[in-house]
């Protein structure tokens, strides 16, 4: 079992309203994906006691510690609304103009990354939607495979909770969104 520590920022102060996750509860964490909160333990760092939200990572079973002072800048977040779901459809339908000899591949992986570490599921979708076309015009190199891949991963994970549904019907609407493109 892998445990990966969240980064330890900077203290919200107590105006800034932070979301309160229970044990149970599914979340999203940028890059990984959707997970369950499996405990709410205390520790001591630094001669602090602080809390931190046990998550683990449904698909691979990654388990994450993160400080629960640091929800917001570790990006952890709800699940997508039931109402946001047809955006992250409309911008996987949207097609996008964007020249393939202007950016070297390792700068289009960079931006993508980039996006997929913000931990939105709008930005994901953006990243999927670029790849998809792009895979459809040229070989992606090993990296924008990884990438469009883990896009894919993130999108049908989250999407299938979120919908109560199983990941198949969602691969294969997002398949015929881009049959649909071609």
């Amino acid at each position: 079992m892998r445990i990966i520590f969240a980064r330890f920022g900077e203290i919200m102060t107590d105006k800034e309203q932070i979301r309160k996750f229970q044990v149970g509860d599914l979340a999203v964490y940028p890059a990984h994906g959707v997970g369950r909160i499996e405990a709410i333990e205390s520790r001591v760092v630094n001669g602090e006691k602080h809390d931190f939200y046990i998550m683990k990572i449904i698909e691979n079973g990654m388990v994450i510690m993160i400080p629960t002072m640091n929800v917001e800048s570790v990006g952890l977040r709800d699940i997508i609304s039931r109402e946001d779901i047809p955006k992250v459809f409309d911008i996987m339908k949207s097609k996008r103009d964007f020249t393939i000899d202007n950016q070297t591949w390792n700068r289009r992986y960079r931006e993508y990354m980039d996006k997929i570490k913000t931990g939105s599921l709008f930005e994901v979708a953006e990243v999927f939607r670029d790849l998809s076309i792009l895979k459809n015009t040229k070989d992606l190199s090993f990296g924008e495979r990884k990438l469009y891949d883990t896009a894919q991963n993130l999108l049908v994970k989250e999407l299938s909770t979120a919908q109560q549904t199983d990941e198949k019907a969602v691969v294969a609407e997002i398949e015929a969104i881009f049959a649909a493109h071609e």
